[in-house]
């Protein structure tokens, strides 16, 4: 049990890793007000109305139908803690949360079964059978 919690915090962990340092940008591309197209990394399509009011901004009307919005958030680039980083209550719980784990893991002893090298009693009769006795 210990074995599978330890690989998926490590999964956990290694995903928090990988989406906190990637910078993600959203591009929306807006319509009269409606949302038309939402992209991830990439710039967003635009409705086709932008080559019309384009014709239209050339005879001096102004563009109020579409909008790009986009959203940046840049990932950490310096990944490098150091211990005197943390305020002394972060320091004091991380000391003792990783001395109570390896106190618990390496303290954790195995019982001896008494009835492992003995073999099971040979069975004259199925009682389970004889009695109408079914596991359902």
């Amino acid at each position: 049990m210990l074995k599978v919690f330890r690989k998926f915090s490590s999964v956990i962990m290694a995903l928090m890793l990988l989406l906190s340092t990637v910078s993600w940008t959203v591009d929306k591309h807006l319509c009269m007000g409606r949302v038309m197209d939402i992209a991830l990394f990439t710039k967003a399509n635009d409705c086709g109305m932008e080559a019309a009011m384009t014709l239209l901004e050339n005879e001096g009307y102004e563009n109020h139908c579409c909008d790009d919005e986009t959203f940046v958030m840049e990932g950490l680039d310096d990944l490098k803690l150091n211990f005197n980083d943390f305020d002394f209550d972060q320091q004091i719980f991380l000391v003792v949360f990783t001395t109570s784990f390896f106190y618990i893991e390496n303290n954790i002893e195995r019982e001896k079964l008494s009835y492992e090298y003995y073999p099971p009693p040979i069975l004259v009769k199925d009682i389970q059978l004889l009695d109408e006795v079914f596991l359902i």
